[in-house]
């Protein structure tokens, strides 16, 4: 890995990039003369395969900013660190949150770099997965826990806004982001799509049809209270090296729902959410995957699926008739009404 270029705004970056053909850019968000998103734009017009990843600083402008970024095409986002007070801490840093992004994300197997043809580089073929498990007569499911990571939230939008009819279930959402953005987050997915999602809060109630997001940088399980299942946040160590875990949701969705909770692994880097899925699995519960024709980095369910936990791997766009599907057992169907759909 070398760096091929560097620029000190947006236009002059949209001039660097066909003379030295990158892989990958790494565009902050704040710039002078012309700034990340609308370079972004222009990057997207002109080189529509070229991965780009977001550095952005932890304010609500900038999260928001990134968030747009992921809107508009670009691949990842990496917050910046705050207060570092010695370069090698920079340094490190890099090394162990951009580096990573950047090896899953370059495009492999090319002649040409994405920058220099402007057309998507070719596929790697789909890696061989032990086939879905059957479930002749999939039980009730009583609660819909949902992990994600590189590519979540796109993903999550494009699986909330197919969805047609209500969902009678809670929705639990362990997305990989740290504070500020998953609040956003939980607003923009509201405003796009049926679901109503908010930030969870310690001891919100589980109801259904809402969708309950952990906040960054804490855990969230459920517990049951006597008086219902409610939501536990706390800030206990990483695990798999993230904050909020899937890991934990699932185990917990496990114990307190047992064959009656539904998992649902989205694209994301790395093996969180691996042993959550056991942990399912055991209690005979459902588990449906992201497939990898449609992952932004087929890591998370990969590992699911390739460990011959997943009930089905599915692509992003036909998951949501797949999760209804499944949601509909043992259940009266109920229509959408046509003001929640938007």
């Amino acid at each position: 890995m070398e760096v091929a270029g560097v620029a000190a705004d947006g236009r002059i970056a949209l001039m660097k990039i066909p003379q030295v053909a990158p892989d990958v850019v790494l565009l902050d968000v704040e710039m002078p003369v012309m700034d990340g998103l609308a370079c972004l734009r222009e990057i997207r017009k002109r080189w529509p395969a070229l991965v780009v990843i977001m550095f952005s600083t932890l304010t609500t402008r900038a999260a928001a900013a990134t968030l747009d970024a992921l809107s508009l095409g670009a691949s990842d986002y990496v917050p910046k660190p705050r207060g570092l007070r010695d370069p090698n801490e920079g340094f490190a840093y890099v090394k162990e949150h951009v580096v990573p992004r950047i090896l899953a994300l370059a495009p492999r197997n090319a002649t040409q770099p994405a920058a220099e043809t402007g057309r998507p580089r070719t596929r790697r073929a789909a890696r061989a997965v032990p086939p879905a498990r059957r479930i002749v007569v999939p039980s009730r499911a009583d609660v819909m826990a949902i992990g994600a990571s590189t590519g979540g939230p796109n993903a999550l939008i494009a699986l909330f806004e197919r969805f047609t009819a209500p969902v009678q279930v809670p929705v639990l959402i362990v997305q990989h982001m740290p504070p500020l953005f998953t609040a956003m987050l939980a607003d923009r997915l509201t405003a796009r799509t049926p679901l109503r999602v908010r930030e969870a809060a310690d001891g919100d109630l589980l109801r259904p049809g809402e969708a309950l997001i952990a906040p960054g940088d804490v855990h969230m399980i459920v517990q049951d209270s006597g008086a219902g299942v409610r939501v536990s946040t706390y800030t206990g160590p990483p695990e798999n090296s993230c904050r909020p875990s899937v890991d934990p949701l699932f185990r917990s969705v496990a114990a307190v729902y047992g064959r009656h909770a539904l998992g649902v692994v989205l694209t994301g880097m790395g093996k969180d959410g691996l042993r959550g899925a056991e942990a399912i699995r055991a209690a005979r519960g459902q588990l449906v995957v992201q497939d990898e024709a449609s992952s932004v980095v087929w890591g998370m369910p990969g590992f699911v699926a390739r460990a011959g936990l997943a009930d089905a791997v599915v692509s992003v766009e036909d998951m949501a008739a797949e999760l209804m599907g499944r949601l509909a057992v043992g259940r009266a169907p109920v229509r959408l009404a046509r003001s929640a759909a938007r």
